[in-house]
């Protein structure tokens, strides 16, 4: 009995390194390949970008982006190769190369035939900039936590940050 104990007890020590990276620190502090942090938000650089079931060459292209712009999150990394997930759920290995730092978001909505409004100000007084359906790209400009400017062709304004998908929840930037 006292030897599946002390074994219990060596896969948990064993099974708490492995999860620190051997380093005693939280998860979330484990050093990425690129020093960024993960999760992250990046975008799309090319409009068409190869998505891989692992993290080499050799894998077969699962899918191909083909939006310049479009808005990934990044949830791990291994050497050049980063994986990826989209707005609907779907992941696999991008090359590190064909991403952007810069940010994007998508509109989203709980029912597709809803419009989202875009205002004047990050205030809900404040005049209608314009109204975008779900699935709209826009750059992300700046965040409060609860409000973001965004821009893209033809429009430019605030919209609650709950409409995006792109940007944490109570994310800010500047």
């Amino acid at each position: 009995m006292e030897l599946r104990s002390s074994i219990w007890a060596m896969l948990l020590a064993l099974a708490t390194w492995g999860m620190t990276g051997g380093t005693g620190q939280a998860a979330k502090d484990v050093q990425t390949t690129s020093g960024l942090p993960v999760p992250r938000y990046v975008s799309l650089k090319s409009d068409h970008v190869n998505v891989r079931g692992g993290p080499t060459k050799d894998q077969d292209v699962s899918w191909i982006y083909t939006r310049a712009g479009l808005p990934v999150e990044v949830t791990a990394e291994f050497e050049n190769w980063r994986r990826v997930r989209d707005s609907e759920g779907s992941e696999g290995w991008v090359y590190h190369s064909l991403l952007s730092g810069r940010r994007t978001a998508v509109v989203i909505m709980k029912n597709k035939d809803e419009l989202a409004v875009l205002r004047d100000r990050p205030d809900e007084e404040s005049a209608v900039a314009a109204r975008l359906q779900a699935g709209v790209i826009a750059q992300v400009k700046r965040c409060t936590g609860t409000w973001c400017r965004i821009a893209g062709d033809g429009f430019d304004g605030w919209i609650r940050q709950q409409r995006l998908w792109g940007v944490y929840a109570d994310e800010k930037l500047n």
